[in-house]
């Protein structure tokens, strides 16, 4: 008898199969380096793209966040509301504007409280012997305001308690205020001069620290004015729009503190359990969880409206991966007619595109990487934060490999049903 001829055994698709077949789509890239630059493009700029904006953005996020925790998470602020859809005779000014003894009482019936001030603007002319600045806002504040909104003095002292009992017609300048107002001509530091409040002389007792205006974009400082609350009151004649600042005793507590006012100016105003209140407070950490969302929200409405160029750059893989099979057709005949299965024919390609599109992805994200760091240097900008977080090098990294499986597939099922007869005879 004659021995049984043995059948060519399939290619296996273990770990070493995938291994050569990475190193043959990279050989085939590196044959045909002008078309694969070409083909992966799309990919390139998509990432890249993508990349800068989520960078861009997240900068913005980290910056606007830090100007909040700048103002801090336990601070709590308090505005008079008119109640909606009611009418003025029920809820007039009188009844809705804050007092001054709804201060005093949260000071003292408040625990989760250490720290309040009534704020109230008075607007006038503030002269100096060598400048004037026309219609500014003069605050009034209680000396626990430095605490409230954290804003300390960096030259000179604060408002004492007998600054606001008697009177006194001390302020308090911003270094912007003390710059326009030129008190420090002469090397000083502005403390010690004298400035006019709408006719009337104040000593200036102390420096307190710029705030930068420096959201979205705004990166000018603003000139500032701080005098004895009894003093604005004093020349606003009892009349006028007050606000409330409050500082919890941590971040932990400032829901609690937040409820405990609401109680006591509720009891204060005489609000049954049905009337709607009168007031509004607001803690900072609230605007930040909804800004965090917000932010969230554009990040991925950017990221989507900008990936669609990674699906313009799968479309040019397609094409170019049929033009492959194309070219191939002999190839693969001779593979099928040694034993190659469809299969394998099938991930042999597949793989093929996989790695142009990861290679595309990489150097898209090299790309993305340098132009965030571009961003840092863009003056007025506030995008000195601007950084590629790691979520959006995985996601990128995920999303090529998967442009290359979507758009991969069809020519790499088109090659794998190739009759190897028919790919033989193939001219």
């Amino acid at each position: 008898m004659s021995a049984a001829r043995s059948e060519p055994k399939p290619q296996g698709l273990g770990a070493f199969f995938f291994l050569k077949v990475i190193g043959m789509s990279l050989s085939q890239i590196w044959a045909n380096k002008t078309r694969s630059f070409l083909t992966a493009l799309g990919i390139i700029v998509g990432v890249a793209s993508v990349t800068a904006v989520i960078a861009a953005l997240t900068g913005l996020k980290a910056k606007v966040l830090s100007e909040f925790e700048s103002i801090g998470a336990a601070r709590i602020y308090v505005f008079p509301n008119r109640p909606d859809n009611v009418s003025r005779a029920k809820f007039p000014w009188e009844k809705v504007r804050l007092k001054v003894s709804e201060a005093q009482a949260i000071k003292e019936q408040c625990p989760s409280i250490k720290g309040i001030t009534p704020i109230v603007d008075v607007s006038m002319s503030v002269e100096s012997d060598s400048a004037i600045i026309e219609g500014m806002s003069a605050s009034g504040i209680w000396p626990a305001w430095h605490d409230a909104v954290g804003r300390k003095v960096t030259e000179g002292r604060p408002f004492s308690q007998l600054d606001v009992d008697n009177a006194r017609q001390v302020a308090l300048l911003n270094q912007a205020a003390v710059d326009e107002l030129k008190l420090n001509l002469d090397g000083g530091s502005g403390v010690g001069s004298h400035v006019l409040l709408g006719g009337r002389r104040f000593l200036v007792v102390g420096i307190v620290e710029t705030i930068q205006a420096k959201m979205f974009g705004m990166n000018s400082s603003q000139a500032e004015i701080f005098i004895p609350f009894s003093v604005a009151e004093r020349l606003l004649d009892g009349w006028f729009f007050m606000q409330f600042a409050c500082l919890a005793t941590s971040p932990e507590t400032a829901d609690e503190a937040k409820a405990e006012i609401e109680y006591v100016m509720r009891r204060q105003r005489g609000l049954g359990r049905d009337e709607p209140d009168t007031f509004r407070a607001e803690a900072i950490d609230q605007y930040i969880n909804q800004f965090k969302s917000l932010a969230s929200g554009v990040t991925a409405i950017a990221g989507g409206i900008v990936g669609i160029s990674l699906l313009v750059g799968g479309i040019g893989i397609m094409n170019i991966m049929l033009v492959s099979v194309s070219e191939r057709t002999r190839e693969i005949g001779l593979r099928k007619a040694v034993g190659a299965t469809s299969s394998a024919i099938l991930l042999q390609f597949l793989l093929e595109a996989v790695t142009l599109t990861v290679l595309g992805g990489i150097v898209g994200l090299v790309i993305g990487k340098l132009m965030a760091i571009g961003l840092t240097y863009i003056p007025g900008a506030n995008l000195d934060q601007a950084d590629v977080p790691a979520w959006a090098v995985v996601v990128s990294i995920v999303f090529s490999a998967g442009v290359g499986v979507l758009f991969g597939m069809w020519p790499a099922y088109k090659a794998s049903k190739l009759d190897p007869i028919e790919a033989l005879r193939h001219e």
